[in-house]
């Protein structure tokens, strides 16, 4: 084991494990999902599309009182573990779901408890972690949690094929890691002692607003276009069924893409306490637009799972590294509040790209849906490499 992660807080691996358990559970849903919308239920991918997006957004609404709330207290951990009980406690209406209505209640209410835990968490890492290895911590809970990614769809092909793609069956097998997630972070986890460092009383009013300065929200502003420029995963299990993939097999599109995550997560976040994060960002685009391309120029089974690799390449490289980036430009007892209106304005972004994405899929095709997602990156990318002055602030 390396030194820093020798370095890392107990904590920290227990919140990664916790965090995995969950995202198993999840995953094995999510990674089925779509096809069980489109296929079983006879959604559209438009409804699809927004149901996405409208569940991402809300989970990133949560986040802002979740957060600003665990500022108020001086306490995180509860938080945290309201939330993930509240996913928990979601997971067996997905197999009891008879119609799109009631999925997209499981889908909210599932997301609220994300909302209502991530802030929180998040913020309690930075807590518990000296900030000279605070990227390596965020990015090894990441690329633990994104092992659950890997691990869930995985389980979901094996039990589709033993059972004959008994999509419902699956869902009350997720039930159980998710229940374990919340056992181990009920026991496991210790929150460090708040009482001597200074609370911000209301954190969400005008005079602690402004104590989040202009390179806290270039990092806001960042987080939005990256998630502009990249629309719900759901769309790769839907092009992977275009293609010709089994539907059985269809979920291990999310396990190859989620493999590279998990794998890329750690080292990449590591490398954002060393080198210039900007630099970096701006790499982590340059991987999603060859994503993009590969995925919109060839509907085959090896453009496929490039494609698929790269998305995840880009995961790996962005999404802890934005998240080191919150935790560095706010105040330490405004940070649950400043991951809060991040993921806030992070979610309305998937609202639009995810809509957005699901309607050029159904008008134009997917291959253009595709295209235009590469072309936003591009325009990202001259946004961001046009803004380094703010970008050293951050």
């Amino acid at each position: 084991m390396s030194g820093t992660l020798k370095q890392l807080p107990k904590s920290i691996w227990i919140l990664g494990l916790v965090s995995m358990l969950m995202d198993i559970s999840s995953e094995m849903i999510h990674s089925l999902l779509p096809l069980f919308m489109v296929g079983t239920l006879g959604a559209s991918t438009f409804t699809l599309g927004w149901m996405e997006g409208l569940a991402e957004a809300t989970a990133m609404a949560a986040k802002v009182f979740s957060g600003s709330l665990s500022d108020y207290l001086g306490k995180r951990k509860w938080l945290a573990l309201i939330g993930y009980s509240l996913s928990a406690l979601s997971k067996p209406w997905f197999a009891l779901a008879p119609d799109v209505g009631f999925i997209l209640s499981a889908r909210l209410t599932d997301r609220i408890g994300k909302g209502i835990r991530g802030a929180p968490r998040d913020a309690l890492i930075a807590d518990i972690t000296p900030a000279e290895i605070r990227g390596a911590a965020f990015g090894l809970r990441q690329s633990l949690d994104t092992l659950g990614a890997f691990i869930g769809p995985l389980l979901a092909v094996a039990l589709m094929l033993l059972w004959a793609n008994d999509f419902r069956k699956i869902f009350w097998i997720a039930v159980i890691p998710a229940m374990l997630a919340v056992v181990l972070l009920a026991f496991g986890v210790v929150e460090p002692d708040q009482q001597q460092k200074k609370k911000p009383g209301n954190p969400i009013s005008k005079i602690n607003l402004k104590r989040l300065d202009k390179a806290y929200w270039w990092v806001v502003a960042v987080g939005a276009v990256f998630t502009l420029a990249r629309f719900s995963d759901a769309f790769l299990i839907l092009r992977a069924h275009q293609v010709g993939v089994p539907t059985a097999m269809v979920p291990l599109v999310m396990v190859a893409m989620n493999l590279v995550y998990a794998g890329c997560a750690y080292p990449f976040g590591k490398l954002s306490d060393q080198f210039n994060r900007v630099h970096l960002l701006a790499a982590g685009l340059l991987v999603l637009i060859a994503a993009d391309l590969v995925l919109a120029y060839n509907d085959g089974w090896i453009c496929l799972l490039l494609g698929v690799l790269l998305w995840g390449v880009h995961m790996g490289m962005t999404q802890g590294l934005l998240a080191a980036m919150v935790a560095a430009s706010a105040p330490e007892d405004l940070r649950g509040t400043a991951f809060g209106l991040f993921y806030l304005i992070s979610g309305i972004a998937l609202l639009i790209s995810s809509s957005l994405a699901g309607l050029l899929w159904d008008s134009l095709g997917a291959s253009f849906t595709f295209y235009a997602s590469a072309g936003f990156c591009l325009i990202t990318l001259l946004a961001l490499l046009g803004s380094s002055t703010q970008a050293k602030q951050a």
